[in-house]
């Protein structure tokens, strides 16, 4: 069976697979029961292997639908990585920092504590106030 490598696309492997089957594009379709165009979409190059055709490709040629999902994400990543305006656009990207995001939360939970350092203190209510009990109190 064919080995997947960098240089290697969907079209590629999966024309692989029908010559050392010795089958064709129709006899394939038929098989996974898929449009003829659907697979010879893919050894045009004009289409991706979708799950679910990972998992007929995968049922039918007795490997493992990660393996037919794997060529397709290695051939994305290659076909980005050449693309000189992607590729510009992705450097401009900084890396996250996780020392930031724990300071933001201890600045938020220092905010959250009340006077002299007691987290959730209510104010003191005022002497006289009558409790309303979730009902406002009626002026006379």
């Amino acid at each position: 069976m064919p080995k997947s490598s960098k240089s290697q696309t969907p079209s590629t492997v999966l024309q692989k697979y029908i010559d050392d089957y010795q089958t064709n594009p129709f006899a394939l379709s038929k098989a996974l029961n898929v449009a003829y165009q659907t697979v010879t979409h893919i050894i045009q190059g004009k289409a991706r292997i979708s799950v679910q055709m990972a998992l007929r490709l995968a049922k039918h040629f007795g490997n493992s639908p990660k393996y037919w999902l794997d060529i397709q994400s290695a051939s994305e990543i290659d076909e980005l990585s050449a693309n000189k305006k992607f590729v510009a656009e992705i450097k401009k990207i900084s890396k996250a920092d996780k020392s930031a995001g724990k300071a933001k939360k201890e600045t938020k939970a220092k905010a959250k504590k009340g006077p002299k350092g007691k987290k959730g203190k209510k104010p003191a209510k005022a002497a006289g106030a009558k409790k309303t009990r979730g009902r406002k109190a009626k002026k006379k």
